[in-house]
């Protein structure tokens, strides 16, 4: 799902965007997550670095720590006035993510770190069961674009289906 929304002036008074895509749990799930966000966010003309970073942290992180078969994990990017904010949900509420230091010579541990880095705020909520979603804030610059439609990249909900998360 991908919107583009245009506040009331008694509300936000600015746009709201969002995009939102269920994703297999894999190493390739995880990896298209950071390629059609950092997609998404270029459409949004938004800052890549730092929000493509945190995506593939927090994707991989699903695809490692939170995966049950036949479980997707969500991806969601909002965007409202100047905060971008990032969501990964997976089914594997039983494991909390936490910031814990990495063997210096390990090749992997450091998803937290970077995140925490990163972000100018994260943290975790739950529910419903078996959920979790992993998320992280970034202050941006949004540049204005008028009244120009956010074009539909990714289409994944429909009516009528279901999801498997």
């Amino acid at each position: 799902m991908n919107q583009e929304t245009v506040g009331l002036p008694s509300q936000l008074g600015d746009t709201i965007r969002n995009f939102s895509v269920l994703l297999s749990p894999t190493p390739r799930g995880a990896r298209l997550a950071r390629l059609l966000a950092t997609e998404q966010l270029r459409t949004w003309e938004l800052p890549l670095e730092k929000a493509s970073q945190i995506v593939a942290e927090l994707a991989a992180n699903a695809a490692t720590h939170g995966r049950i078969p036949g479980r997707d994990f969500r991806l969601t990017l909002y965007v409202v006035g100047g905060t971008l904010r990032i969501e990964v949900t997976d089914t594997r509420s039983d494991l909390l993510p936490r910031v814990q230091p990495a063997p210096a010579e390990g090749e992997s541990g450091r998803g937290l770190v970077l995140v925490d880095a990163l972000a100018d705020r994260w943290g975790v909520s739950s529910g419903p069961a078996p959920r979790k979603t992993v998320w992280a804030e970034l202050a941006v610059a949004v540049v204005s674009t008028g009244s120009r439609p956010v074009p539909s990249r990714c289409a994944v909900t429909r009516p009528g289906t279901t999801s498997k998360l």
